[in-house]
C-alpha cells in the first residue's frame, strides 16, 4: 500500500519526466545549433531553480545565496576538470566539494538557531564574499593546482568528455542532451525525495518547526540534509552552466543572479517543482528578448513581474493554475441545480 501511494504521488512527475524525454530527443532535430546552445543554458538555470524550489518549497529554508553553491560547483568543476585532463572525475568533485561547504555553512547556521531572516543575510553575505574574492584573484599566483582562477576575466571551463575516453569532447548538441538528462534526473530525485518519510518530516518542519520538535524530531539535522542536497542539486546546475557558456566568471555570484532564483520561485509557486522550472525558461527567453531593443529596462521589468505575482498571484503560477483546473472539475459536471422552496427546478 506505501509503494502505491508513493507511486501515485509520484505520478505528475514521471509524467513531465517523460515529457522531458521527449523534448530532448525531439529538440535537436527541430531547432537550430544556436537555439540548441542557448537552451543548454536555460536548463542549466533550470537546474539551480529546482534546488532553490526543494530547500526553500519543501523545507522552507530561504535561501538568498543559492547562486553561491551554484557558481562554485562551476568553478569546481572547471578547476578540477583542468587539473585532472578531463571531466570524469571533475563532475563528482564539483557535486562533492560544493555539498561539503553547504554542510558546513548549514551546520553552524541550523545548529546556531540562527533565524530565518539572518539565515538569508547570512547565504546573501557568502555569495558577495565569493564574489569578491574571486574578482581579486587576477595575477598568475592565484591558482589551483595548473589552474589560473582569473579573476574578475574568469577561466575557460574545459567541455565534458566521454567517461572512458578523456580525449574525446563532446560536441554542443552533445552537451543538451547530457543537460536535458541531468535536469530530468535531479527532477524526478526530488519528486521522490518530497515523498519519502525525510520529505515529509521536512514539510512539517516548514509548516511548524515547534510541533515538528515536540514530535521528537531534530529539525536541524532536516534542514541541514535538505539544506545540503539542494546545494549538490544546484552544483550540477553550475557544472552544466560553465559547459553551456564555455567559461565562469565571478559575475555568476551577483545579486542579479541571486534575486533572479528567488523571483523564478515565486512566480513558479513554492510548494512545487515544476513551476519554478518552467518560470526559469519563460523569464530567461523574456530578458534575452528585451537584451534585443533599448526601450524596456530589464530590471524593470522583472520588478513588474515580481509585483504582478507578490500581489495579485501569490501562490505562483503551477499553484494556482491547480486550484483553477481543481475549481472547474469540481463545480462542472457535479453542479447542482438550484431549487426554489416548492422542490421544484429554478
Amino acid at each position: 500500500m506505501k509503494q502505491t501511494g508513493t507511486l501515485r504521488e509520484m505520478r505528475p512527475t514521471l509524467i513531465f519526466a517523460f515529457l522531458g524525454i521527449v523534448f530532448m530527443f525531439l529538440a535537436p532535430h527541430v531547432l537550430q545549433l544556436f537555439t540548441i546552445i542557448n537552451l543548454t543554458t536555460a536548463i542549466a538555470l533550470a537546474v539551480l531553480a529546482l534546488s532553490l524550489a526543494l530547500i526553500w518549497g519543501y523545507g522552507g529554508i530561504l535561501c538568498f545565496g543559492q547562486v553561491a553553491f551554484f557558481g562554485l560547483g562551476a568553478y569546481v568543476y572547471t578547476m578540477a576538470a583542468i587539473n585532472f585532463g578531463g571531466s570524469t572525475w571533475a563532475v563528482l568533485v564539483a557535486i562533492i566539494v560544493t555539498s561539503a561547504f553547504a554542510a558546513v555553512v548549514g551546520y553552524f547556521m541550523f545548529y546556531g538557531r540562527v533565524s530565518d531572516v539572518y539565515l538569508g543575510v547570512i547565504t546573501l553575505t557568502v555569495t558577495l564574499i565569493l564574489y569578491s574574492l574571486l574578482r581579486r584573484t587576477s595575477g598568475p599566483e592565484y591558482k589551483i593546482g595548473k589552474a589560473l582562477l582569473g579573476g574578475f576575466n574568469g577561466v575557460s571551463s574545459p567541455p565534458i568528455n566521454l567517461p572512458w575516453d578523456t580525449r574525446t569532447l563532446l560536441f554542443p548538441e552533445h552537451i543538451f542532451y547530457v543537460a536535458m538528462g541531468a535536469l530530468i534526473i535531479c527532477f524526478v530525485f526530488a519528486g521522490w525525495l518530497v515523498t519519502t518519510h525525510f520529505g515529509r518530516v521536512c514539510v512539517a518542519i516548514r509548516e511548524n518547526e515547534t510541533r515538528a520538535e515536540l514530535l521528537g524530531y531534530d529539525t536541524r539535522a532536516y534542514k541541514l540534509g535538505i539544506f545540503t542536497i539542494g546545494a549538490g542539486i544546484a552544483a550540477v546546475g553550475g557544472v552544466l552552466f560553465c559547459n553551456g557558456v564555455g567559461r565562469i566568471t565571478p559575475d555568476v555570484f551577483g545579486l542579479y543572479n541571486a534575486a533572479l532564483t528567488i523571483i523564478w520561485v515565486i512566480v513558479g509557486g513554492r510548494g512545487t517543482l515544476i513551476g519554478p522550472i518552467i518560470a526559469s525558461f519563460a523569464l530567461f527567453y523574456l530578458t534575452s528578448a528585451l537584451g534585443g531593443q533599448s526601450l524596456l529596462n530589464n530590471n524593470l521589468v522583472l520588478g513588474v513581474i515580481l509585483i504582478f505575482f507578490v500581489l495579485l498571484v501569490p501562490k505562483g503560477l503551477a499553484p494556482t493554475l491547480i486550484d483553477w483546473v481543481g475549481a472547474r472539475r469540481k463545480g462542472g459536471p457535479t453542479r447542482t441545480r438550484r431549487r426554489n422552496p416548492r422542490g421544484t427546478d429554478a
